[in-house]
């Protein structure tokens, strides 16, 4: 059977000449960054995450811009409001005046109170819906189950919306009055940094971010370009569309706009956690001998870390050190967390959650094989004897073996074989 090209790319990029640290192995390391983007890029999810993002800002573009002209105008910096909507809409060509002054036509009639009371709350309510979207798009990205609470989407989407428009429009002026020919690119590059910052619901660092940045704002500009020459050039649409022309190209930028600034965002989270290079956006599925298998490396690490130096993981460097994807680890962390067989510290670095002396690896099996995760009712499935005698043997045979072996005594009766493994970067202080 042939391979698919993905599957080629895939074994030649984890290949055994992958590993080796000469600039061959560099450089197939280096391109599984584009590798894993093109290849998530092309299974389809961002796109529909994008698509669905349209939608929404078609919703929410009218309001964000009548609260940030109403909050600009408090400072009497409202004018600046529309170089900015100019700015967005340049790709589209001659279309972008026009587009520019409808959208800023409805700003102004909002920012009016010509809507009313019922209209400026639904608007409100549009627009955090829409920004509650942003943010499930960057979650899913970023292998995120929790969105952020209620208290905290409503305190901090209205902090982002009242700050937003100050920084940016602060940011240009500093460019206009600087002249710097890198500004347009710089400017958003530098807001897309801040949106991988604080968007998704966990803790992103500022390298991802930067890199995530970086990257989007230059794909922004060249798209920009790019997108501006084909609506030139490209006469089938006006014939097409006719007068709607303009705004089905509206349409399409702000799609391209949305796919640049999600694909800046999976970056970043392939930079902070290049585990998932390989697995992209698949869904983790662990059968449960791998769930047992892996509980027991985790506690293994953990307490041989803790009782050697007193050093304490956190969930990216068990990741990385069993070359597995963070979420695997989460998630089997979170059972064996739930058992009190491991807890967390003020920075979030795993320690045992007790004396490891008083666990036995029985515990550790059975906090891994969580009924929770069942589905249906097993116990209502057709009982087969011979089935049931070999379960109940089996189950003995492995209660006796690992009753009677407690945590501290496997893991020190391998102790001066496991630090020369692992010594390098147990220290996690």
């Amino acid at each position: 059977m042939i391979a698919s090209p993905w599957q080629w790319l895939d074994d030649r990029l984890w290949s055994r000449r992958a590993q080796s640290h000469g600039a061959f192995g560099n450089a197939l390391r280096a391109a599984r960054y584009p590798y894993a983007m093109l290849r998530d890029l092309a299974r389809g999810n961002i796109n529909l995450h994008a698509m669905g993002l349209v939608f929404n800002t078609l919703l929410a573009l009218i309001p964000l811009l009548a609260f940030s002209f109403a909050i600009l105008k408090l400072f009497g910096a409202h004018r600046d409001l529309e170089p900015v909507v100019f700015e967005f809409f340049r790709p589209v060509g001659t279309a972008a005046r026009e587009l520019t002054h409808t959208v800023m036509e409805f700003t102004r009639k909002v920012s009016g109170g010509i809507v009313g009371s019922l209209g400026l709350v639904l608007l409100l309510w549009t627009l955090l819906g829409t920004l509650e979207k942003i943010e499930s798009s960057f979650n899913y990205l970023w292998h995120v189950e929790e969105s952020r609470s209620l208290a905290r989407r409503i305190s901090e989407y209205l902090a982002v919306t009242v700050l937003a428009p100050m920084l940016l429009v602060l940011g240009i002026a500093l460019a206009h009055s600087f002249g710097l020919s890198l500004a347009p690119y710089a400017i958003v590059a530098a807001v897309f940094t801040v949106l991988y910052k604080l968007v998704p619901n966990t803790a992103v660092h500022w390298l991802p971010a930067v890199s995530g940045g970086v990257f989007a704002g230059a794909l922004w500009t060249w798209t920009g370009t790019w997108f501006a020459d084909w609506f030139v050039y490209s006469a089938g649409l006006t014939i097409v569309y006719a007068g709607f022309a303009f705004f089905v190209a509206g349409l399409l930028w702000v799609y391209v706009g949305w796919l640049v600034l999600l694909l800046g965002a999976r970056l970043s989270f392939y930079v902070q956690n290049p585990s998932y290079l390989r697995l992209g956006l698949v869904e983790l599925h662990l059968s449960a001998a791998e769930t047992e298998d892996l509980a027991l490396r985790i506690m293994y690490l953990v307490t041989l870390a803790y009782t050697q130096s007193g050093s304490r993981w956190r969930t990216d460097a068990l990741a990385a050190e069993l070359r597995v994807p963070g979420i695997a680890v989460s998630r089997t962390a979170a059972l064996l967390e739930a058992a009190g067989l491991l807890t967390t510290d003020e920075a979030e670095r795993w320690l045992p959650g007790r004396d490891p002396g008083h666990v036995s690896l029985r515990e550790i099996l059975h906090a891994a094989r969580d009924p929770r995760r069942n589905v249906g009712d097993a116990h209502g499935a057709l009982r087969i004897p011979a089935v049931d005698l070999l379960r109940e043997e089996l189950q003995r045979a492995s209660d006796t073996v690992c009753d009677e072996t407690k945590l501290r005594d496997w893991v020190e009766a391998s102790v001066p074989r496991s630090l020369a493994g692992y010594g390098h970067i147990v220290d996690q202080k």
